[in-house]
C-alpha cells in the first residue's frame, strides 16, 4: 500500500515544531539546506546513526566504537561552525535577533529532516523498508481506514 511509506517516513523522520514557524527561521532552514551538500547531509545522518546508536534499544544492532562516534561528532561541529558562521551567517543573525534562539534549533531540525528524507531515498534503504509491508495485514488496514476516506 503505497500510503504506507510517507506514514512511515513521517513517524521516523519528524519532530513536532514547538512554536510556527516564522520568516527569519524559514530563511535559515532554507540557507541550511541549500548551502548544504549531498555529502554535508550524509556527514549529518552519520552522526545521528551513531547517536542513536547509542540507545540500549538497538544498541545490540549497531557496532559504532568511541573513536568512530567521536570522528562524527567533529565532522558535525565542523559542518555546523561553517554554516553558522560563514554559509548562513546573515539567516542565523536575524532569526536569532528577531525570533530568538529557538529559530536555529528548528532550522536545524528541518536540516535533519532534509538529510533523512535523502538517506530514505536511497534504493537499498528503500527496498530494505519495503519488508515492512510483507507483515502488514492491508485488508484489515483497508477496512479501518475505508470509513474515513472520502466518498
Amino acid at each position: 500500500m503505497k500510503l504506507l511509506r510517507p506514514i512511515a517516513l513521517t513517524l521516523l523522520c519528524s519532530a513536532p515544531l514547538t512554536a510556527q514557524a516564522q520568516i527569519y527561521t524559514d530563511d535559515l532552514s532554507r540557507c541550511l539546506v541549500e548551502s548544504s551538500t549531498h555529502q554535508d547531509k550524509l556527514t549529518l545522518v552519520r552522526w545521528m546513526f551513531s547517536a542513536m546508536a547509542l540507545h540500549p534499544s538497538v544498541q545490540s544492532m549497531a557496532s559504532i566504537n568511541a573513536d568512530q562516534r567521536d570522528q562524527a561528532n567533529q565532522e558535525v561541529a565542523g559542518l555546523f561552525m561553517q554554516l553558522t558562521t560563514e554559509r548562513c551567517l546573515p539567516q542565523l543573525q536575524n532569526a536569532v535577533k528577531y525570533e530568538g534562539p529557538l529559530a536555529l534549533q528548528a532550522s536545524f531540525r528541518v536540516l535533519g529532516q532534509v538529510a533523512a528524507q535523502e538517506l530514505f531515498a536511497n534504493p537499498e534503504v528503500k527496498q530494505g523498508m519495503a519488508g515492512l509491508q510483507q507483515h502488514m495485514d492491508n485488508e484489515r488496514l483497508q477496512q479501518v481506514l475505508k470509513p474515513l476516506m472520502p466518498q
